[in-house]
């Protein structure tokens, strides 16, 4: 197991370091944040420009959010999905990334009850019948073919991802998208072998990251974002998260393990933290949602206080329990917390709001140690998702 470390040992997080088979400039990542600037599923010059700018900002490695592994598995319409049409615009974004001098990672998943039937066209699949507060209707349980499906796509996605030029995946298996969604106790109430045990709810995580290293071996890196806490009563915790990450290192079917909180269906502002703009969120709904979201918006968007490093705890009884590499993530906001992070044996720290208050942060904290992000966790970003494309409301946009 990993060795608490001594200020001497601590990684240089500014020096090149390996995940997988790969090597990065530094041990800074940009994390998933959804961008919204993709169209009919396609790539757009938006999106490569959203990352080229986090690239030449100096992150190790950016994530581009929500890549899914089939039509009906987006969150919404616009999302790209894993076809032959769409790797055009994923090679010319990979080239852009690559020439800015970083490493650039496609997150992979399956939106499950998540999705919105509405805008893909296709069920919203589940481990059992659920219905969605946030587009009022109801889920469609996955059959066992639906799975397979799924499974077997999971694979198809990430030799795609390797021949678009990506450097990694990231399996979703958090936020009670499809995985995660199994993985609840509370929304799982299968009694088939998919429902039940952790072992039986656990099978299709382990399945679909077996499916990408099958599929892809070590031709690039392969992480998992892992829940460790649903963030609602009788959902998925960390105790049962331990044994997942075990069993995950135990099959050889990741790289690295990156630890998140949080339910997009049930919970969203568990993986923030910070203030919840209620307000914000409801200019961008259709009705009857709108009216909802301002009569009751305080029940579902839930405050919780922010503070630095605010993951660090918990993902801390992961690090105790595995050697994989990890990921640090939640409120990475300055050399210090970095720091921090190595001291407890984390290999990498992923940001997500402080990169986009700052995309040069990283280059400006390699310059000078003392620099801390300007993000003060407004989460008015958030909503800026349901409008043009992911951005910070404090920074004008441009336009041209």
């Amino acid at each position: 197991m990993p060795q608490p470390l001594v200020q001497g040992d601590m990684p240089d997080p500014f020096a090149p370091a390996t995940l997988g088979p790969v090597t990065l400039r530094n041990r800074t990542i940009k994390s998933a944040t959804y961008e919204n600037m993709a169209r009919d599923g396609l790539v757009t010059d938006a999106l490569i420009n959203f990352h080229v700018a986090h690239a030449a900002g100096g992150v190790g490695m950016t994530t581009v959010a929500y890549c899914s592994v089939s039509k009906e598995g987006r969150t919404d319409g616009r999302q790209i999905y894993w076809r032959p049409e769409a790797m055009p615009g994923l090679r010319r974004l990979t080239d852009a990334v690559h020439a800015a001098g970083a490493a650039v990672s496609a997150q992979i998943g399956h939106s499950g009850p998540v999705g919105n039937p509405k805008q893909t066209g296709g069920p919203a699949l589940s481990p059992s019948r659920f219905f969605n507060p946030q587009n009022l209707r109801a889920t469609t349980p996955a059959t066992r073919e639906d799975l397979k499906r799924i499974i077997r796509q999971h694979g198809q996605a990430a030799v795609m991802a390797a021949d678009a030029g990506f450097d990694a995946v990231e399996v979703h298996l958090g936020h009670n998208y499809l995985a995660s969604s199994f993985l609840s106790p509370r929304l799982n109430k299968r009694k088939d072998e998919y429902g039940g045990s952790l072992e039986n709810r656990a099978r299709l995580a382990l399945a679909v990251t077996q499916a990408v290293r099958d599929a892809v071996g070590d031709r690039i890196a392969i992480l998992a974002k892992l829940n460790m806490d649903d963030g609602v009563p009788g959902g998925f915790w960390l105790d049962e998260a331990i044994a997942v990450a075990q069993w995950l290192e135990r099959a050889g079917s990741v790289d690295a393990l990156e630890m998140t909180e949080g339910s997009s269906l049930l919970n969203p502002m568990y993986l923030f933290k910070g203030d919840a703009p209620i307000e914000d969120f409801a200019k961008y709904v259709p009705e009857p949602v709108k009216t909802g979201t301002r009569l009751f918006g305080g029940r579902f968007l839930k405050t919780y206080p922010y503070s630095d490093g605010y993951f660090l705890r918990d993902a801390r009884q992961i690090r105790a329990a595995v050697s994989l590499p990890m990921v640090l993530l939640g409120g990475v906001t300055s050399r210090a917390v970095i720091d921090e992070a190595m001291a407890q044996g984390f290999q990498f720290v992923a940001m997500g709001r402080a990169l986009l208050r700052e995309p040069d942060l990283i280059n400006r904290m390699q310059k000078e140690p003392g620099t801390s992000s300007l993000c003060i966790h407004c989460n008015k970003c958030m909503t800026t998702i349901f409008a043009n494309g992911t951005r910070c409301v404090l920074v004008p946009e441009h336009t041209s």
